[in-house]
């Protein structure tokens, strides 16, 4: 029998992306990668959570954000090919291209409208 640490489960984790621009960054995440909206907070708007099947991340307003060259974020999905193929015919910012990795992934890394580097991969 598990104690301690090990006897608690673990559940779904939603990372927190910092943007400079929520209206640009919402149009981001729901048009390019079909999120919804479920929750906004601020007059102005500073915090977004968004969700798509089982992922959920959340936006949050930062304005002298800098974008990193570290992935903020990765997002498992059923068919990384159609899905970097449907990004990179809408001009997306693919940093790096779609390939079959030693690791057991199909995967690549794109970025969001701040620059914000997302890392995309499917189980083979």
């Amino acid at each position: 029998m598990a104690t301690g640490v090990q006897a608690v489960r673990f559940g779904r984790v939603a990372p927190t992306i910092p943007v400079t621009d929520i209206s640009k960054a919402l149009s981001f995440y729901t048009e390019q990668l079909g999120f919804k909206k479920v929750f906004e907070n601020g007059e102005p708007v500073g915090f977004v959570i968004l969700e798509k099947d089982d992922a959920e991340i959340h936006l949050t307003l930062k304005l002298d954000h800098k974008a990193s060259d570290r992935n903020l974020l990765h997002l498992m999905v059923s068919d990384a090919q159609a899905l970097y193929d449907l990004l990179d015919e809408a001009g997306v910012r693919i940093v790096k291209g779609v390939r079959d990795a030693e690791y057991g992934l199909r995967d690549f890394v794109i970025a969001d409208t701040d620059g914000n580097r997302l890392d995309i991969g499917q189980v083979l």
